[in-house]
């Protein structure tokens, strides 16, 4: 399981140097290899190879008459970038993925779960800030989280 918060710097080429902490469950789960994509907040989705095969085939399977499932197959699996951890633990994030999350230098990855999400520093800190001065106006929790004791 991935987790927590990890401000992190792109280096001028654009590659990131994931967490050492990551990187052993990463070479173990999927030697490596990891798939970026877009998500509709604008942030970067990264995941395990073998965690992504998995989305691509449920989005593949996907009703191709639904609009909405066409935006979601159009989003996440036309923008899917294969990436490859290398020998010091770093990823490249192709350009067209950085322009898209507007990924300059400051960066922040965030674990969740199955998979990650890299944020520009400064979108995340002001999200995250929307976020908390929300509160409960989006309303009652799903079903299935009404049970969730924190």
């Amino acid at each position: 399981m991935f987790r927590g918060v990890n401000p992190l710097q792109l280096d001028s080429k654009g590659r990131l140097a994931v967490p050492t902490r990551y990187r052993e469950a990463l070479m173990r789960q999927s030697n490596g290899q990891m798939v970026l994509t877009v998500d509709r907040d604008h942030c970067l989705l990264l995941y395990p190879l073998p965690d992504w095969e998995e989305i691509e085939r449920k989005l593949v399977k996907l009703p191709s008459f639904n609009k909405q499932a066409r935006r979601l197959q159009r989003l996440l699996m036309g923008h899917a970038t294969e990436c490859q951890l290398d020998a010091v633990g770093r990823i490249l994030v192709p350009p067209p993925l950085r322009e898209f999350a507007g990924l300059n230098k400051a960066v922040v990855l965030i674990g969740q779960g199955n998979k990650f999400e890299l944020w520009s520093e400064e979108t995340w800190n002001a999200r995250r800030a929307e976020w908390l001065a929300q509160g409960d106006e989006d309303g009652d929790l799903p079903e299935d989280l009404e049970s969730l004791s924190l």
